[in-house]
């Protein structure tokens, strides 16, 4: 099994077993165990998680998800679709287009939303600026106005449209920091009871990682050494820093804070954009546990994962999860790595 061939990460799901939406109440998810020393694998819910977590520091993402979808047409006609990505510099984003422009395309929008493509990238990704009545507008006023127009970035594998009911679903309880176009989804488990539970015996700090549409991008090489990691950009707060400094056992909570950790341990920025790829050529060196969901066959999630437990132990997990019926991905049920 070669560990730089992409395929070697693939796995059979079938369909029914992909979670088009969450158990309520959030803790009834189940909860895969893997302890590392024992080699056992145990099968338990999210709600046992304070019961059977080692001592560690727990350490969350606080991005908060906007209505990045956004539908409209261009001005010279024809119907379009916008999929924000992240912002970029003078006022610019970064998006996904559905539908045929070209740089100087006008788009119009709800709200008088107008933008004009300035930029179309060989990745598939389109610069965009956004103004209304004829002023620019930076990403907090974009945000505003997709609020109130735009709707939740369900992932392409959910085959639904959004409804009132994901504006909660999709977002975690403690999000505050705006600027995500997909949710840190191991963190969409956790309850306020969950999180009274745990601060009893652990610590909570948070980083700020806002996720783009990138995370979903295939991986689109042969040998995922010639990938390239898509850019997010993320911010540390102090205390997380210090402890991230200490050497206190980590739990991360999802793939997002774990990139941000291990990017931070191999370069002490506390903020900037994080393209670190982790994968079984390239271990985490600071973080010790993994909470995380179900991810896609051969993505960078899933290499992420066996970058912890080696490529061999992840598709025994994964394989297992299936025969078990777990729900899979973003609304699905979740494993930690001890």
């Amino acid at each position: 099994m070669d560990l730089n061939l992409v395929d070697s990460y693939d796995y059979h799901l079938p369909p029914n077993l992909i979670a088009n939406a969450p158990l309520m109440p959030k803790e009834s998810a189940r909860l895969l165990v893997y302890e590392r020393e024992k080699n056992k694998i145990s099968h338990l819910k999210f709600g046992d998680l304070a019961e059977i977590l080692p001592p560690c520091e727990i350490i969350f993402n606080d991005t908060k998800v906007i209505k990045a979808r956004i539908f409209g047409a261009k001005s010279s006609g024809g119907k379009i679709e916008l999929l924000l990505n992240s912002p970029l510099n003078d006022n610019k984003f970064s998006a996904y287009i559905r539908g045929r422009v070209s740089v100087g395309s006008e788009l119009v929008f709800d709200k008088n939303l107008r933008a004009r493509v300035v930029e179309c990238c060989e990745d598939g990704l389109r610069v965009v600026e956004f103004s209304r009545d004829n002023r620019a507008l930076s990403s907090h006023e974009i945000f505003a106005l997709t609020d109130e127009i735009g709707h939740v970035p369900l992932p392409p594998y959910i085959k639904r449209e959004d409804t009132k009911d994901d504006e909660s679903w999709y977002q975690s309880i403690f999000a505050r920091e705006a600027g995500a176009v997909a949710a840190p989804t191991a963190s969409l488990h956790f309850s306020e009871e969950m999180l009274r539970a745990l601060r009893a015996n652990h610590g909570i700090y948070y980083i700020t990682l806002h996720v783009g549409a990138g995370t979903f991008k295939p991986v689109e090489a042969r040998d995922l050494r010639e990938h390239k990691m898509h850019s997010e950009f993320y911010s540390i707060a102090q205390d997380t820093a210090d402890i991230l400094k200490s050497d206190k056992k980590i739990l991360g909570v999802g793939t997002t804070v774990t990139r941000t950790v291990e990017n931070f341990a191999r370069n002490s920025a506390r903020c900037g954009a994080c393209e670190l790829f982790l994968h079984p050529n390239n271990p985490p060196i600071r973080q010790n546990y993994l909470l995380t969901n179900f991810h896609l066959p051969k993505s960078t999630l899933i290499m992420l994962v066996a970058s912890f437990i080696g490529l061999e132990k992840t598709l025994e997990i994964y394989r297992e999860a299936v025969e078990q019926k777990y729900r899979f991905y973003s609304y699905g049920d979740g494993m930690i790595i001890l």
